[in-house]
């Protein structure tokens, strides 16, 4: 597995920079078949905010729109087809960039562990 970061920037409406991030992961035809396998796809590997109290009624819709505006999440399937983050600065998409990196990681580990399951793996010690 392989994970592509590309960084860019746009300009708002406001004419303020946004920072975007592009994150894939390039994958083998048997990590495909291990998260297929396993439904690995909803899985989330990364997530930045929390939702507490949803309310109720037009101001709890309010609420969760506005959360899901703000709120960056990754799961393995979009990380395996591409998404797209946007940042408001530059310490903002450094600190996302490096917590995707871990997450991807983590993701590698699973799909290592994925593919010695009904099987063995011996480790020299």
């Amino acid at each position: 597995m392989y994970l592509v970061l590309r960084r860019d920037q746009r300009k708002s409406l406001t004419g303020k920079i946004i920072f975007q991030l592009d994150v894939q992961a390039e994958i083998t035809p048997e990590e495909v078949e291990n998260i297929q396998r396993y439904r690995l796809g909803d899985t989330l590997l990364y997530s930045k905010g929390e939702l507490t109290e949803r309310g109720s009624g037009m101001l709890g819709l309010a609420s969760r729109m506005a959360f899901h505006a703000m709120n960056i999440s990754v799961n393995i399937s979009e990380l395996v087809n591409g998404k797209r983050i946007e940042c408001k600065d530059i310490l903002e998409m450094l600190a996302v960039e490096e917590q995707i990196r871990e997450a991807a990681i983590r993701f590698k580990q699973v799909l290592h562990a994925a593919t010695y399951f009904g099987g063995e793996e011996a480790f020299e010690i």
